[in-house]
């Protein structure tokens, strides 16, 4: 799914991206509000993981996101 939709359906999606990465606060990801950008910064700071780690993390996210 296109990021732009995931933006978009944020709400929605955010469940989803909450049982994905449960160390993120409910307060967190409405600050993230959809944002790629703020998502992968939040996941770097949470997780340790590269910039690369997390992007892929969000590729698979979008991805997975389709049956949604």
């Amino acid at each position: 799914m296109n990021w732009d939709i995931v933006q978009g359906k944020w709400k929605q999606l955010k469940g989803a991206a909450q049982d994905k990465w449960g160390d993120l606060t409910d307060d967190e990801f409405d600050k993230v509000e959809g944002n790629r950008e703020r998502l992968a910064g939040k996941l770097q700071e949470k997780y340790g993981w590269s910039k690369d780690e997390a992007e892929k993390q969000i590729d698979d996210f979008a991805r997975d996101s389709e049956r949604y």
